[in-house]
C-alpha cells in the first residue's frame, strides 16, 4: 500500500503555464535566430560578389590608365607630333584648294554697287562655317551703305561685323572711305 504525504508547506503549484509558454518564446527566438542568421549569410555572400566585382572593375580601370599613359607617351613622340603636324598642314592645303574663289567673286559681283570695290578678302575656317574678312573701298558713303544692304539682303552672306571704317586724302578717283568688315558665308 501506497501513502501519499505532502510534506511541503504550500500547496503544490502547477508550472505547465509556465513551460508551454517559455517553449513558445523560446521556439520564435530560435526561428528569429535562423532568420537573422540566413539574413547574414546572405548579404556576406551578396557583399563578396560585390566586392569580386568591384576588383573586376578597379583593374579594368588600371588597365584603360595604362592603355590611356601608352597612348599618350604614343602621341607625344617627336615623331608623332611631327606627322601631326604635317597632317594639319596638308589638310590645310586641301581645305584652301577646296575653298569656293569663283562663288565668292560672282556674290560678291552681285552685290557691288557702283562705286565699290574689294581691296582685300581674307577666308578662313571657322568650325563649321565659312568667314570672310573683307577690306573696301567706296567713293562715297552713300556707296559704303548701299554695299552693307546689298550684303545684309545676300543669302550668301551672315553676320556681318563692321571692325572699322578709315578715310582717306580727298584725291579724285581714289576710295574716299576704306571699311573692314567680317561677314559669315555660305555659298548657295
Amino acid at each position: 500500500m501506497k501513502v501519499r504525504l505532502n510534506l511541503a508547506t504550500s500547496p503544490l503549484e502547477k508550472n505547465r503555464r509556465f513551460v508551454v509558454f517559455s517553449t513558445l518564446i523560446g521556439g520564435l527566438g530560435l526561428l528569429a535566430m535562423a532568420l537573422l542568421s540566413w539574413n547574414v549569410y546572405s548579404m556576406r555572400r551578396s557583399n563578396t560578389a560585390i566586392r569580386l566585382e568591384q576588383a573586376r572593375m578597379e583593374g579594368d580601370i588600371q588597365a584603360l590608365r595604362r592603355r590611356r599613359d601608352d597612348l599618350e607617351a604614343f602621341f607625344n613622340r617627336p615623331e608623332t607630333i611631327q606627322r601631326r603636324d604635317l597632317s594639319a598642314f596638308l589638310n590645310g592645303l586641301i581645305a584652301q584648294r577646296a575653298f569656293p574663289w569663283t562663288q565668292i567673286f560672282m556674290d560678291l559681283e552681285r552685290n557691288l554697287p557702283d562705286g565699290v570695290r574689294v581691296v582685300s578678302i581674307e577666308p578662313r575656317f571657322a568650325d563649321d562655317h565659312l568667314e570672310l574678312r573683307l577690306t573696301i573701298g567706296a567713293k562715297t558713303d552713300e556707296g559704303k551703305l548701299k554695299f552693307l544692304k546689298a550684303l545684309e539682303d545676300s543669302r550668301a552672306f551672315s553676320d556681318i561685323e563692321v571692325l572699322g571704317e578709315n578715310r582717306t586724302g580727298s584725291r579724285t578717283g581714289d576710295d574716299q572711305v576704306l571699311m573692314a568688315l567680317n561677314a559669315r558665308y555660305s555659298a548657295t
